[in-house]
């Protein structure tokens, strides 16, 4: 399988306008892409008794990678899945009943989540909580589907929260920042306030996370006012989520592609560039060894030393928009 995919993604890379059009077709045609919205159609309507909703503008967005649906681990008990265009983390070791999410994927994509929860740590075995490094529609997509599903409590860094409990809507995407297809399409993204009701909860005080005693949360603004990363001490491993990617992900075809490159956080929605600088730097001053972030590949060791730093030295040349609304 992963052969077949390197020599699809040489082709591609060859003649990109002709093959990627082939290819959209063909992975639609292949994870149901076509179908699916038809499907989160139908969940909305169902009636639940509990104060649980979306956003009025919630809606399933036909765009997907090659990697979606695959895992890649990091560490025997950290994995990253890719569900459509976004990464999901699993934290546990594999077949044990304690475990913890990380993010919460596109709209529509909960039973994909659950089946791949399912078959890494078994079936009927829930995480113990879900961590939301921000809430964009990108990483809050199934979170409603999961809590009815697995009844669990979601932590959320508390400037986060007015954008989970339906008081504030994030700031309209601006299409300006690129010219790559994804940030054309950026103003169809959902902006709307979720409703999380009972189960959302601010992340303590002072660092720690509730079911990860290992770990440590660091607050990471300027994509979104409470956005957060997660890191590890004993082997360095850091879940960004989008304070910085690994592929430009303003790009249609270096998203489906997940041709691997640094970045800073996604442009189309990022409101505050000197703080997003300042988070960039603070991860760096981390030095992981290993990052899963929140679009693109995973990346390691001298390979991710030598992008980070060269995105931190960088970080106006290669992030920052010239002429746009947010930048400040």
């Amino acid at each position: 399988m992963k052969a077949s995919r390197c020599s699809t993604r040489t082709a591609a890379l060859i003649s990109p306008s002709s093959v990627l059009q082939k290819r959209l077709s063909a992975a639609a045609a292949r994870t149901g892409l076509q179908t699916e919205a038809k499907k989160v159609e139908e969940k909305l309507k169902e009636t639940h008794n509990d104060s649980l909703s979306y956003g009025s503008d919630y809606h399933y967005l036909p765009v997907t990678s090659l990697e979606s649906g695959d895992i890649h681990e990091v560490a025997p008990d950290v994995a990253g899945y890719t569900v459509q265009i976004v990464n999901i983390c699993f934290i546990g070791k594999p077949e044990q009943a304690e475990w913890v999410l990380i993010d919460a994927g596109m709209p529509g994509s909960a039973d994909g989540i659950i089946a791949a929860a399912e078959r890494r740590f078994g079936s009927g075995k829930g995480p113990q909580a879900i961590i939301l490094t921000h809430g964009h529609f990108d990483h809050v997509g199934a979170i409603i589907e999961l809590i009815r599903h697995w009844r669990m409590p979601v932590y959320a860094h508390p400037s986060e929260i007015p954008y989970l409990t339906g008081r504030q809507s994030y700031p309209e995407p601006d299409a300006s920042v690129d010219s790559g297809l994804v940030a054309k399409l950026s103003p169809l993204f959902p902006t709307r306030p979720i409703q999380l009701g009972e189960y959302i909860h601010p992340l303590p005080d002072d660092g720690t996370i509730p079911h990860l005693p290992e770990w440590k949360w660091l607050h990471t603004p300027g994509h979104t006012p409470g956005h957060i990363s997660l890191f590890r001490e004993q082997d360095h491993v850091l879940i960004a989520g989008d304070a910085f990617v690994t592929v430009k992900q303003e790009s249609l075809y270096k998203v489906f592609t997940q041709e691997k490159e640094i970045s800073g956080p996604p442009k189309y929605l990022t409101t505050d560039w000197e703080l997003a600088h300042q988070s960039v730097r603070k991860l760096e001053a981390l030095k992981p060894r290993s990052v899963i972030t929140g679009h693109g590949m995973p990346m390691k060791d001298d390979e991710l030393a030598a992008q980070l730093t060269r995105l931190v030295d960088r970080f106006a040349e290669i992030a920052v928009p010239r002429q746009v609304k947010y930048v400040h």
